[in-house]
């Protein structure tokens, strides 16, 4: 029996065993949506395509699936490209299905048509344009393997109209052999020999842990090389909660607002193991001056990753959790006494550290939320400052509970993200922390949140500026906030250095409001005695919750590496 290329995508998002996917419909796409009304595959009506592809991302970090997302042609699919790019650069799987207009169309600057694969071919890991219906099945199958597979990362298949209309009989390829793609799993046995040697030589090592270890759920593994060899273990923001925050060899999250003691025990060691991490210039601070003394084993599933920022000694190509298996197996059980008591003289000296006073500071705020947690809820950050306090003071005890936009850095990733996650986690407590710059970057979502009963909870921490912009003014433009008080008005003064002086007018948007308007519950704190009531009654309700906490405005991530420095070249505190 001959099905329309419209039934076969719906039939191949079964056989994919998608659950859920989040979109927008349009004119081209209507021949789909028309075959999704009442198939067992929910679709959820996003208010904007960013929305959708980050609700797919959040989906995917959260449980290792791919998420799958769907947007008209031209400014569907352009809308798309931001969320594409965020989970190409920390890849994540996801699929992305963009309508386009009909095949005798194409290049004819028809309505609504845009160069979707030419567009997207930078910011995926694969992109199709399909041409014929027979090839449909196959394709969508392909890049479900290519998203899932090797270095995940972001597929698009552009499906032009008049192919969803055709038909054709339905094949599904069972046994999928894709000859230019071969990703290789099993690091080779002389490499890991190699590895452990180094490994058992050494008198300073350090475990340096990237999202690769997350998404080859490997974080069992890295425990027992660090408890084994007695390797302190310093993870990068993608990496939260892949290794027990409170363990004595934890070092937190190195790089620019990474801990003290993390960065000089990356400086001070003389063998470094990255495992799924690719020296990410954030991570490194000044390639010259990094790890002078440091021999350095790679393990990635990516080759092209290897010796491409920092070189490398002894490269590994395969998945971490396969290697690590191997590594245990050989390494020698080790104590590094002293390399560890050198550490945690750094940590007495320079401890992550703010001013403890009646002032509502944002850092006690996530504190707080760690505390009332234990550390096992799952949170998500917007891109900004309260991304990097969240990154200190909340303690992620386990993997794929802390999600942020790391590689793009991504304003607006957030709170759809969260939404995403809360969907293929309904019995969890999902928080959203937001800047209220960033939030609104995607604040319409919460009319999707509201109608979907997703009971997902936002923290606002509203200084009412672009915080992290206003801090690097602070810090390196004396001050001059150029573009950066979200209550700047027409009337304000050409220049104005003075944060809530008595000319400010009141701050726009009410997020109290907003969430009313929306159907969701809205709190605002002011007081440092309300966060923990606050914070109760909000996970306590079942519906959608906006906190907006009035934080102090001037309040600095600290520490911070500045730009072009070394990572021992940290700043712990201003004058």
């Amino acid at each position: 029996m001959k099905k329309t290329g419209a039934e076969i995508f719906v039939e191949c998002l079964i056989k994919e065993k998608v659950d859920i996917m989040f979109g927008i419909p349009g004119g081209v796409l209507l021949p789909i949506f028309d075959k999704l009304y009442g198939s067992p595959v929910r679709l959820v009506l996003t208010r904007h395509e960013q929305g959708a592809a980050h609700m797919a991302d959040g989906y995917a970090r959260s449980t290792g699936k791919t998420g799958v997302c769907i947007a008209t042609s031209g400014p569907g699919a352009t809308n798309l490209v931001t969320g594409l790019a965020t989970a190409y650069m920390d890849s994540i799987p996801v699929v992305a299905f963009t309508g386009q207009v009909a095949t005798t169309l194409i290049g004819n600057d028809a309505f609504q048509e845009a160069d979707t694969t030419g567009i997207t071919r930078p910011v995926t890991k694969h992109n199709f344009l399909v041409r014929d219906v027979r090839e449909l099945a196959r394709t969508i199958k392909e890049a479900f393997h290519i998203a899932s597979t090797g270095r995940p990362g972001p597929v698009l298949i552009d499906i032009p109209v008049d192919v969803q209309r055709a038909e054709t009989e339905f094949v599904w390829p069972e046994n999928l052999e894709i000859r230019s793609y071969k990703p290789n799993y099993k690091g080779h046995p002389v490499q890991i020999k190699r590895a452990s040697e180094a490994i058992d030589a050494s008198h300073k090592p350090v475990l340096y842990v990237g999202g690769g270890v997350v998404t080859s759920d490997a974080s069992k593994e890295v425990i027992e090389l660090a408890k084994k060899a007695d390797i302190p273990v310093t993870t990068t923001l993608l990496a939260m909660g892949a290794f027990p925050p409170d363990s004595p060899l934890s070092l937190g999250m190195l790089g620019m607002h990474g801990t003290y003691w993390a960065n000089h025990a990356m400086q001070n060691s003389d063998l470094i193991i990255a495992v799924g991490s690719r020296f990410d210039d954030r991570c490194t601070g000044k390639l010259a001056a990094f790890a002078p003394k440091a021999k350095v084993v790679h393990i990635d599933i990516d080759p092209t990753s290897i010796s491409k920022n920092v070189k490398t000694d002894i490269p590994l190509v395969g998945d971490a959790k396969a290697i690590l298996t191997e590594l245990n197996k050989t390494v020698k059980k080790a104590s590094h006494e002293k390399w560890i008591e050198t550490i945690d003289g750094w940590k007495k000296k320079h401890p992550l550290l703010y001013k403890e006073d009646n002032k509502l500071r944002p850092q006690y705020v996530i504190e707080t939320i760690s505390e009332l947690t234990k550390g096992e809820a799952i949170v998500v950050t917007e891109v900004g400052q309260h991304q990097m306090w969240s990154a200190q003071y909340y303690s992620a005890k386990l993997p794929r509970h802390f999600l942020s936009s790391g590689g793009l850095g991504t304003m607006g990733f957030g709170f759809p993200a969260a939404i995403g996650a809360k969907m293929a986690n309904p019995g969890k407590l999902v928080i959203d922390i937001a800047g209220d710059g960033s939030f609104q970057m995607n604040i319409q979502e919460l009319a999707t949140a509201v109608l979907n009963e997703v009971n997902v909870k936002i923290v606002i921490l509203n200084n009412k500026y672009l915080g992290m912009v206003r801090q690097w003014q602070e810090m390196f433009y004396g001050k001059r906030y150029s573009s950066t008080c979200l209550h700047r008005h027409e009337g304000c003064p050409p220049k104005c250095n003075e944060p809530g002086g008595k000319d400010c007018q009141i701050y726009i948007p009410d997020f109290v409001k907003v969430a009313e308007a929306y159907g969701a519950l809205g709190m605002r704190v002011t007081d440092k005695k309300d966060v923990v009531p606050t914070l109760k009654k909000a996970f306590s309700v079942k519906k959608p919750v906006v906190m907006e906490f009035m934080v102090e405005q001037e309040e600095n991530v600290l520490p911070m590496v500045p730009t072009g420095a070394a990572l021992d070249e940290i700043i712990t505190r201003l004058a």
